[in-house]
Formats: C-alpha cells, sequence, structure tokens
C-alpha cells in the first residue's frame, strides 16, 4: 500500500487517508482535531471511533475523503482484545463500576473453546446500556448516567472468526474478526456469563478495518501529509451494506 507523497500541496487541496495507530487516553476526535490543526484545515473526519481506552488502528479521512466514511463504517473489522473473568461492570469494561465478582474457576482450552463456538457465525447482541444508540433523541449512556432505564435493544451481528490466543486465568486473549456493529465488551461480558463467573472486557486494540491493517499505519504525533493514501483505496471495499457501526 503505497503513501501518495504531496510536498507541494496547500492544505486546501490535502486529500486521502491517514492510517493512525491510536494510543490510548485520547478520544478519537481529539485525534482528529490535532490533524486538523496539522494540516491547518477542517475537513478531517474518521471512518469509526475508538473509545479512549482502546488503541490501534484508527482511519481519518482527510478533504475530499470524508465523503467516503460510509465505506468505512460498515467495513469488517478485526480486534485483539483481553477478557478479564470474575468481575461484571455496568459498562461491560474496565471503565466500569464493579458490579459483581466471583471466584474463577480451572479453565482449560478445550471448555473455552466450546463455549467460543456458540458465539462464532450471525449472533443477536444486546445492545450495551453505555451506547451511543439514540432512542427518542437521547442516547442510551445520557439515560444510564442518569440513572433511567435504558430499553431492551437487539442488534444481528457476525463473528466470523474468534480465537483464542492466550489463557493466563483470570484473563483471556482474543482475536475477533467481525461485522461492522459488534460490541466486542458485550461479547467478553456474555462469554463471561456463559462461564458463569461473568467477565468485562480490559483491554481493545484493533488491528483492521476492511482491508487497512495497523502494519501501515503510523503514531498520531509523526503523521503528516506525506503518509495520505488515495481515495481510490476505500472505494476498493466495495458496495456499502446496510449495517449500521457502533
Amino acid at each position: 500500500m503505497s503513501s501518495v507523497r504531496v510536498p507541494s500541496a496547500t492544505p486546501a487541496e490535502y486529500s486521502g487517508l491517514l492510517l493512525i495507530d491510536k494510543p490510548a487516553g485520547i478520544t478519537s476526535h481529539d485525534a482528529v482535531d490535532r490533524i486538523r490543526r496539522r494540516f491547518k484545515m477542517r475537513r478531517v473526519g474518521h471512518g469509526g471511533t475508538l473509545d479512549p481506552a482502546a488503541t490501534g488502528l484508527l482511519i481519518l479521512l482527510v478533504g475530499r475523503a470524508t465523503r467516503c466514511a460510509r465505506f468505512l463504517l460498515n467495513a469488517d473489522k478485526t480486534y485483539f482484545s483481553t477478557l478479564r473473568l470474575g468481575q461484571s461492570t455496568d459498562t461491560q469494561d474496565s471503565a466500569g463500576k464493579i458490579l459483581e465478582t466471583k471466584p474463577v474457576a480451572e479453565l482449560s482450552r478445550e471448555q473455552l473453546e466450546k463455549i467460543c463456538e456458540e458465539f462464532r457465525g450471525e449472533i443477536e447482541q444486546e445492545i450495551p446500556a453505555y451506547s451511543a444508540v439514540r432512542v427518542e433523541g437521547k442516547r442510551f449512556y445520557e439515560l444510564a448516567r442518569e440513572g433511567k432505564a435504558v430499553p431492551q435493544r437487539f442488534r444481528k451481528v457476525k463473528i466470523y472468526s474468534l480465537k483464542i490466543a492466550e489463557i493466563r486465568l483470570p484473563e483471556v486473549d482474543l482475536e475477533v474478526t467481525c461485522s461492522s456493529g459488534t460490541y466486542i465488551r458485550t461479547l467478553c461480558a456474555d462469554i463471561g456469563k456463559r462461564l458463569g463467573c461473568g467477565g468485562h472486557l480490559s483491554r481493545l486494540s484493533r488491528a483492521s478495518v476492511g482491508p487497512f491493517s495497523i502494519d501501515k499505519a503510523v503514531a498520531l504525533d509523526q503523521a503528516g501529509p506525506e503518509h495520505l493514501l488515495p481515495i481510490e483505496q476505500v472505494l476498493s471495499i466495495g458496495p456499502v451494506s446496510s449495517r449500521s457501526d457502533r
């Protein structure tokens, strides 16, 4: 995947994709703002957010490339995640309040593999309370933070691949390739629930979005116009599906 060198271009002419290796501790919008300031232009967006604690591939869109966001939002994605067994939280990740703690029994790879098999293919996930889904003009997380009841909603997603990378109880490393709209924290919580001890997502890193890989990404503080990729590369993803991203 070659980059487009535009050393003579003016800010108004910058256009393309930036593959960023997002560090933990900043929002996707923080990354967008940094590139806006560096490129001295407002027309910068992203192709799908990552939570502040998450790391990995964040695709930023510059100039005319912002029109291609829908192709990336609906692309399949691969994540490296860590499931922390024995603790359930209200947000299904490590940022939330611990609701319940249970002992974690000895667990063989064969036992875990059997449980994981139940989550491969097309599954139905309950949309978590702390999510950006809207209901009657308000986002779920706004209702949850106000202590109000969040309506129960479900979404069909596809788990194309769910691999057990390493077991070091109480943590389990998983590699997940899934459709857009999949909640990895919900997947972790559901696996923990199925095991009877509960669990939550403790670490998350995005490895790929469609054909784009973290291997080609650059650090946020090093990204410049010389790292822009042509718009045509995002069009190679193909038709946009009806799936909606998280």
